[in-house]
């Protein structure tokens, strides 16, 4: 579907209600997970998904490509070929049922273990009432959270294995699959398996929550953090660390003396504050009560690989457990090779270097429970190369053509000093289009302050001027190519203004804005408004008896005194070629058809000599506004110039519109010659005109039979 009408349709699906979580989920690729299964039943056949086909694609294209020697021997197997009785879920899905296996996501698995911590959130994600037994049919299907809406992503249990095993993620027990069929929708969702190889659990943490990230670097740790961590846990949240690798590559999954992995991602999944046993005990019977006794932090954490453990103090058998009462150790300590084991959370802020604390929407906390709660406003939009991607604001000249938007903090949270609340810049899609050679772009945001002039105005851009004379009131902590930048910011009650961007100008992408407050916020975008202030052109007569005019008119028209499209093209090309100070190379045919639709009010497909001088008006103060706006006097516009060259031409157009505007009309050098100027503004105006004949009403509505659309489109 062509890039326009597909996002058209993708509006209006969200303003139906579509996209969110359950029943109302998107379905990705257009597969109804229901209608599915009961063809495949009735039909006594089992899935093969043609959309995520069993074989070397769905694995990858450079490590995992058919010619790589990690591929050999790998063979697409069910379950029910694995074992004799697979089971979804065995017993509860818990997180040692995630087992890494020959792929690089442990960022994935260590979000999935977190996960499995809350069954509520779990179920959203891994959904219920699937199994091997009833009505089996080899389909399964899983929901993800997608840059602002949920997807059902339907799979077949065919899995790559290699000698009998499964080749990715498994469970430790074998006859369970949820987990590898958790992550064979996930891998469809990206296109591919090997596209889940590196990453931060933070994605896929806000991919099953909807939630927004917050990184804590630990070697200058927050003095409340261990707090923080337990009522991040006590909310469901998903929490996640890791230990940062030097510069050097050679050190990524190094394991340390204390076996601990470097550049892995691990789940933290409890933290508990235990008392220590004095020599001789207790003075009495309730410790937090004795004089005598010292409390000690302790944190949980988990190594998706099922195994290679902490040695250190609070290990499973370290010595430190004999220390504190039995109520306590028979509660925390566990013994297993699991991967799972406890460390002293002093001894957690020396080894390890980021904790990612995954906050969850307000959707997400359903049930209440006395749980604090955020509120939610989120955008979508994007940059693009001539017209919205405007660079940081070490590029001034080009800063202002960002998005804009504006967020209203009106009422103080619980602090006093003012209002607390998280923005999340997140860019989409770069993940899927690795494969293409796309990689993370490099993005952050700016926050200003919005002068009272503008206050409740939203019909309104700010333009260069504003952002060189006004200072930033904050800001993302950094710009940098990692898929979300996220900052916790406090300010007081008012308007401001955010501008997300890419480092560099002119870098397409699509990103997602979302603000998360303590108390409801009012956030939307600012924009221009669409519209045409063009007034009609009158001729006198006096102008009408200019006589080079005449002249000029009545070499080309001859005896039927009107010109033609292929007049006017002879006319205006001889006209142009004598403008030295114009960059052109000629005015298309399909240019001059447009001006004649313009102005041929008599139907003929010709202009008379009135008609042709409104025309020859139009295009002289065209050629006025196209020298005013080329500031380098180059004799050609650049595209970001384009915009104010429209608006002084009577046109008031926003992001998107401008976006169409570049694409079609710019060279690839996002520069804009006159003729494609004036073709620009011909066509613009011709289509407004045709709106307002239409929309007798005045609502701002109208409707087409497919007819009288393809008549307007292809005028």
């Amino acid at each position: 579907m062509p890039g326009i009408a597909g996002k058209l349709q993708q509006s209006r699906a969200r303003s139906e209600g579509l996209g969110q979580r359950g029943a109302r989920a998107l379905q990705y690729f257009g597969q109804d997970y229901e209608a599915l299964r009961s063809a495949c039943v009735r039909e006594g056949r089992l899935f093969e998904d043609e959309k995520f086909e069993a074989g070397p694609d769905a694995l990858g294209y450079k490590e995992l490509g058919p010619r790589s020697y990690k591929t050999r021997g790998v063979t697409w197997q069910r379950p029910t070929e694995l074992t004799t009785n697979p089971q979804f879920i065995t017993e509860g899905a818990t997180r040692t049922d995630i087992c890494q296996g020959a792929l690089g996501d442990c960022w994935l698995l260590a979000a999935i273990a977190s996960l499995t911590l809350n069954q509520d959130i779990l179920a959203r994600v891994v959904l219920p009432g699937q199994s091997f037994e009833e009505d089996y049919a080899g389909i399964f299907h899983f929901q993800f959270w997608q840059y602002g809406e949920w997807v059902d992503v339907v799979v077949d249990d065919r899995l790559p294995t290699r000698d009998g095993k499964l080749l990715f993620v498994h469970s430790a027990d074998r006859n369970e699959f949820w987990s590898a069929l958790l992550e064979k929708a996930y891998a469809k969702l990206y296109g591919y398996y090997e596209a889940l190889s590196g990453g931060q659990t933070c994605e896929a943490s806000e991919d099953f929550t909807g939630g927004i990230t917050e990184a804590y670097k630990l070697e200058k740790a927050n003095p409340d953090l261990f707090r923080l961590i337990q009522e991040a846990l006590s909310q469901g949240s998903l929490l996640s660390c890791s230990i940062e690798v030097s510069s050097s590559e050679a050190d990524s999954e190094d394991v340390s003396k204390e076996k601990l992995v470097k550049g892995h991602a691990y789940s933290v999944t409890g933290a508990e504050e235990v008392a220590l046993v004095p020599p001789g005990g207790f003075t009495c019977g309730f410790p937090w009560l004795c004089s005598s006794y010292e409390l000690i932090q302790l944190i949980r954490i988990r190594n998706p690989w099922g195994k290679v453990e902490w040695k250190g103090p609070w290990s499973d058998g370290s010595a430190e457990w004999t220390g504190i009462g039995d109520a306590d150790r028979a509660r925390l300590r566990h013994k297993a090779e699991d991967g799972e084991f406890w460390m002293s959370f002093s001894d957690f802020l020396q080894h390890y270097s980021v904790l990612e604390i995954c906050h969850l929407t307000p959707d997400a906390l359903d049930g209440g429970g006395g749980v604090k709660k955020w509120t939610l406003s989120t955008f979508e939009g994007s940059w693009r190369r001539g017209s919205t991607a405007g660079g940081s604001r070490d590029f001034l000249k080009t800063f202002w053509m960002n998005p804009q938007f504006v967020i209203k903090l009106s009422k103080e949270d619980d602090d006093p000093s003012g209002c607390s609340f998280v923005v999340g810049l997140l860019q989409k899609n770069r993940r899927r289009r690795r494969r293409l050679g796309e990689s993370l772009l490099t993005i952050g945001f700016f926050i200003y302050k919005l002068p009272a002039e503008y206050s409740g105005q939203r019909n309104v851009r700010l333009g260069r001027k504003f952002f060189m004379t006004h200072r930033t009131t904050a800001h993302s902590k950094k710009f940098i190519n990692t898929r979300e930048v996220c900052s916790r910011f406090h300010l007081l009650p008012g308007e401001y203004l955010i501008i997300p961007s890419t480092y560099q100008p002119h870098q397409d992408g699509d990103f997602c804005l979302r603000v998360f407050s303590e108390t409801q916020a009012h956030f939307q975008e600012l924009d221009d408004q669409v519209e045409s202030r063009v007034q009609d052109l009158h001729i006198s007569r006096q102008d009408q008896a200019d006589g080079q005019f005449i002249g000029l008119f009545g070499q080309q028209a001859g005896e039927g005194c009107e010109l033609s499209a292929f007049d006017l093209r002879s006319i205006f090309n001889k006209e142009v070629a004598k403008l030295t100070d114009l960059q052109t190379d000629g005015f298309s045919l399909q240019s001059c058809r447009n001006m004649v639709n313009l102005l041929d009010n008599d139907g003929s497909g010709k202009l008379s000599l009135v008609e042709f001088k409104i025309l020859w008006d139009k295009i002289q103060s065209y050629g006025n506004i196209y020298n005013e706006k080329d500031e380098d006097k180059s004799g050609m516009m650049s595209s970001m110039e384009m915009r104010q060259a429209v608006e002084a031409a009577g046109f008031s157009v926003n992001n998107p519109l401008h976006q169409v505007l570049v694409a079609r009309y710019s060279q690839p050098s996002l520069t804009v010659d006159f003729d494609d100027f004036v073709g620009c503004l011909v066509r613009l105006e011709c289509m407004f005109k045709i709106f307002q004949t239409l929309d007798t009403d005045g609502s701002g509505e109208v409707e087409f039979n497919m007819m009288e659309w393809l008549s307007v489109t292809l005028l």
